[in-house]
């Protein structure tokens, strides 16, 4: 059954005041569940994510569990990590998974061709798969469609999901001591095909994706296997329309697309040392995401009007230059500039919760827009960490319509919304709300109409700083921390709410 998501934005002109943020919410209508699993990451073998950020093995004095570091463990815990996408991204289009199984002395070390320096391959299924167990948290991989093969693909997906004893592959799995499957899910079949995946064209790509979607079966999985087809990581919206009209909906649970906030794709800029005008743009290509998940949701509905398959966002963040002092390929740095990308990115997801099942934030550790950053035996949570635990509250709650009207951030001639909102029931009858100011000059005041929900007590968190370009360092790791929240009042029916400027906040309201 089709479902209207009631969430609109309304910007007025460039001389506006702060009163002129108004939402107005919908509990009676709350019919859509938001996925846990919009609240995904992405690891993948690049700079120091994998080796030296999650698995260090023996190389610090640092408590792990089989070479995983407990701190990033607990860490990850704490968010509710839902799913963790591997081992890719591009390294995923040369990656043979036969080369990191069995004794870790016998293993084939490779040069990462996409990334650079030699990959030992000590980190591999077992170790993924068994991460994931530790965490909790559904695994997605991602097959090698570009350098690999159907059979390939076919053997892999055996060899963690056959039951014992079914072929030579359970036999194999159970020699390198894994005697029961793991039951994956979630398998993306193919990485950025338009680009470092083969660039393949749509045609083809859909043609070469019914071979794998065909051939890989479903062994005791419950749910059934989870296929996702390569969407666009552009506005090109005519590949998402080949992709839907020539792939039978038999053959395709999931589409994926990709988007980074990347105001200038040549000159990144500094992850911590921007200008405001730079931040504008910034925020500018996060605010992108509203419309490139919504012309993508129009072609889909053309020919899947139930909402059968899923928009899978499994790569999305801010991406700046890499910091040399950093020791990694794309090592930065993560500020208030990034909180305010995943706020309004979060926000933007759980209103398309429709459509939209699952999202990867790229990447985990020490990578792109991380969640947590490691020097050696040192661990810092970023700013981004933050928002994600914040917003947990979200995962699997019934998503609450809003209907915004948005005062305007101005720069560079430009206009933009200052606030984004979202908000949720949870099973015992709560209401969280979520709220981004990502106006780095002012406060903005936002009055809530509650609709049927009648509020008694509200409480909330903040997270803010004085610049936007504030963040943790191994020095000073808890300057950018959430904060008791206390700006919100409510009255007959409604809840007035002072944002300070670039500002996340979390509201809580109970009965």
């Amino acid at each position: 059954m089709m479902r209207k998501l009631f969430f609109t934005i309304c910007l007025f002109g460039a001389v506006a005041s702060q009163s002129q943020n108004k939402a107005a919410l919908y509990p009676e209508k709350a019919e859509t569940q938001i996925s846990k699993h919009i609240y995904g990451h992405f690891a993948e073998h690049l700079g120091r994510c994998i080796y030296d950020g999650i698995y260090t093995g023996d190389n610090y004095n640092i408590p792990t569990t089989s070479g995983v570091r407990n701190d990033v463990i607990e860490a990850l815990k704490n968010l509710n990590i839902p799913n963790l996408r591997w081992p890719g991204g591009c390294f995923a289009d040369t990656y043979h998974w036969k080369d990191a199984i069995g004794p870790k002395d016998q293993r084939k070390p490779i040069e990462n061709t996409s990334w650079g320096g030699r990959e030992d391959n000590s980190f591999g299924t077992h170790e993924f798969l068994n991460l994931c167990e530790l965490l909790d948290a559904e695994p997605y991989l991602a097959v090698n469609m570009n350098s690999g093969s159907v059979q390939e693909a076919v053997e892999w997906e055996q060899y963690v999901n056959n039951p014992n004893g079914s072929s030579h592959l359970t036999d194999l799995r159970e020699k390198n001591g894994r005697s029961k499957p793991w039951d994956v899910k979630y398998w993306g079949i193919g990485n950025e095909s338009w680009d470092c995946g083969g660039d393949m064209t749509a045609d083809y790509y859909s043609n070469l994706y019914k071979r794998y979607a065909v051939a890989m079966t479903n062994y005791g999985n419950s749910d059934g296997l989870f296929r996702i087809a390569v969407g666009p990581g552009q506005a090109d919206y005519e590949w998402t329309e080949t992709i839907m009209k020539q792939v039978p909906a038999r053959r395709i649970e999931g589409l994926s697309v990709h988007h980074y906030s990347v105001f200038n794709w040549s000159d990144k800029g500094s992850s911590y040392a921007f200008s405001e005008e730079e931040y504008f743009k910034t925020m500018k290509q996060a605010w992108f995401m509203e419309e490139f998940i919504t012309k993508n949701s129009e072609v889909m509905d053309k020919y899947d009007q139930d909402k059968n398959v899923k928009l899978i966002v499994d790569e999305w963040g801010g991406w700046y230059e890499t910091m040399p002092e950093g020791e990694g390929a794309l090592y930065q740095q993560n500020t208030i500039r990034d909180a305010m990308i995943a706020g309004l990115t979060l926000n933007i997801f759980n209103n398309h919760a429709d459509r939209v099942h699952m999202a990867n934030l790229a990447q985990t550790v020490n990578v792109l827009q991380a969640v947590i950053l490691t020097e050696k035996e040192k661990m810092i949570l970023t700013p981004t960490y933050h928002v994600m635990e914040m917003y947990k509250v979200h995962q699997d709650a019934q998503l609450v319509p809003i209907e915004l009207s948005a005062d305007s951030f101005n720069m560079l001639d430009e206009s933009i919304p200052a606030v984004s909102a979202s908000a949720s029931m949870d099973v015992s009858g709560k209401m969280h709300i979520s709220l981004t100011n990502i106006d780095s000059k002012k406060a903005q005041s936002i009055v809530i109409n509650l609709g049927s929900f009648t509020g008694k007590n509200v409480t909330g968190r903040v997270l803010t700083s004085e610049k936007v370009q504030d963040r943790n360092t191994f020095d000073q790791p808890e300057k950018v921390k959430p904060q008791p929240f206390n700006e919100s009042k409510l009255s007959k029916g409604s809840l007035t709410v002072s944002l300070p400027k670039n500002s996340v906040v979390v509201l809580e309201l109970s009965k």
